[in-house]
């Protein structure tokens, strides 16, 4: 891994696709404009995340990644894209894709595992509208290696260690907490899994929209591997930008080896 700054985006959508995509796209040259190396968009960053509606946004023909390599491409950045509805094999996924600097898609992420479940408050069947994903890898890049998950799979322990495993050293997290589990978990759940995987784990949300009829936590935000959150954003439109420093990684994974202390023999 080497030193480099990465930019988080909290875009805030409304129900119209291209002008959140404009503005979406607005922000990630932006923040290229001010020296990212890496830029991510959130979860579902091209409407708001209503299930009985996302239909309407599946990128079924491809235009909408070709827009955003394009924009990888020309702003000569690493992309995570957030995640978006992609249609294959008549099946819907909630796809995240890693665009290198070329606009290439070098890595990509289904959301593996889907949000069922009935709260006070909250209710979400999104496997009435997605297929699951089944598998999470890592891929070295010239920042580092890096690995993907979308929102609710990183309540599951087992995949974030599954990529650190990988050689995962920066994990990015496309996601929409909402304003029932995000006071409740957010932190706590962002932070435990940089701890435990000693990576930097970067956390992208989108803005809230009071007018939207699912309310995003919003704050975004950027950990290291030792716990500390490098920066945080409020619940309005914003970039976050944070410098990945290498040897904090380095310096916390020779100090405290958790992964070479493991006992998966006993596990």
């Amino acid at each position: 891994m080497r030193d480099f700054t990465i930019a988080v985006i909290q875009n805030r959508t409304i129900h119209d696709k291209e002008k959140n995509i404009i503005n979406a796209l607005d922000l990630v040259k932006k923040a290229a404009g001010k020296g990212a190396s890496l830029v991510m968009l959130p979860e579902i960053f091209l409407y708001p995340y209503e299930l009985s509606k996302l239909a309407i946004v599946v990128d079924s023909d491809g235009s909408t990644l070709k827009r955003l390599s394009q924009t990888a491409k020309e702003n000569r950045i690493f992309l995570c894209t957030g995640s978006f509805p992609v249609q294959e094999n008549n099946k819907i996924y909630n796809r995240a894709f890693l665009l290198g600097p070329d606009g290439s898609v070098l890595l990509t992420h289904d959301k593996c595992h889907l949000f069922d479940v009935r709260l006070p408050n909250l209710v979400s069947e999104e496997s009435k509208v997605f297929t699951a994903g089944s598998q999470a890898r890592t891929i070295k890049t010239d920042l580092g290696s890096i690995g993907m998950l979308v929102c609710y799979d990183i309540r599951f322990p087992e995949i974030s260690r599954k990529l650190a495993l990988a050689n995962a050293e920066i994990i990015l997290v496309p996601a929409a907490f909402n304003t029932v589990t995000g006071p409740a978990h957010w932190h706590t759940i962002l932070r435990a899994r940089a701890i435990e995987n000693q990576v930097f784990l970067a956390a992208a949300s989108p803005a809230r929209n009071n007018k939207a009829g699912y309310l995003a936590y919003g704050h975004s935000l950027v950990v290291n591997p030792w716990g500390r959150i490098l920066t945080e954003a409020g619940t309005g439109q914003t970039i976050l930008y944070a410098k990945l420093d290498a040897d904090v990684l380095s310096t916390t994974r020779a100090r405290l080896p958790l992964l070479k202390h493991r006992r998966p023999e006993i596990y």
